[in-house]
C-alpha cells in the first residue's frame, strides 16, 4: 500500500481520520504539525508568533522533503496550509495518494467552536465571524486543495469510520 496523505482545512477531520486509519491498517501515523512543533520545541501558535507564517511554511516543505528522502510509508496528516505551496503539492503526491477531506465552513466552525489553539482564527469575536473567516480562507485555498488531491471526500455529517472506509475503498 502507498502512503496516504490527508489534506484539508483545519477541522476537516484529518488528524482523527489519520489516527484511525493508521490503527486499522497497522501503519505509522505522522501529524506534520505535531512533528514540526516537536522539532521546534514550541507550539504552532508560538512558531507563528515568534517566527511568522513564512518560516512555518518553509518548515513544512523541509519536513516533506525529509519524509520523501527517508521513504516514509504510512498515514500523513498535514497542516491546513501545506498544499498552498506548489512544491508541497508535488512532494505530497510523491509520498502517496492525496485525499482532500472537504467540509463546509459551517461544519468546520462547529467542530472548532471550543478550540482556541488555531492561530489563523485567533481574535474572532463570535461564531459568525469565525465562520466568515473560514469561508474566506477556504475560498482562497480551494484551488490548491483541488490541485493537490487525487481523491476528494466530503466529511460533512460523516463519522470518522465512514471516512476511513471511503479512503480504504479508494486506495
Amino acid at each position: 500500500m502507498n502512503s496516504i496523505v490527508l489534506i484539508g482545512y483545519m477541522g476537516a477531520g484529518k488528524s482523527s481520520v489519520a489516527f484511525s486509519l493508521a490503527r486499522e491498517c497497522g501503519l505509522t501515523f505522522l501529524d506534520t504539525d505535531a512533528r514540526i512543533a516537536a522539532l521546534c520545541g514550541m507550539s504552532i501558535s508560538d512558531i507563528f508568533k515568534e517566527y511568522g507564517e513564512p518560516y512555518f511554511r518553509d518548515r513544512e516543505t523541509r519536513l516533506l522533503k525529509s519524509l520523501k528522502e527517508e521513504g516514509f510509508k504510512g498515514i500523513l496528516s498535514t497542516g491546513g496550509g501545506m498544499p498552498l505551496k506548489e512544491e508541497n503539492r508535488q512532494l505530497m503526491k510523491d509520498l502517496g495518494t492525496v485525499f482532500y477531506l472537504k467540509a463546509k465552513p459551517s461544519t468546520i466552525a462547529e467542530r472548532l467552536s471550543h478550540d482556541t489553539s488555531r492561530p489563523l482564527l485567533a481574535g474572532a469575536k463570535d461564531q459568525a465571524e469565525k465562520e466568515q473567516r473560514i469561508a474566506d480562507m477556504l475560498a482562497g485555498r480551494e484551488p490548491a486543495y483541488e490541485d493537490a488531491a487525487d481523491v476528494v471526500i466530503d466529511t460533512d455529517e460523516q463519522s470518522v469510520q465512514e471516512i476511513v472506509d471511503k479512503i480504504l475503498k479508494s486506495s
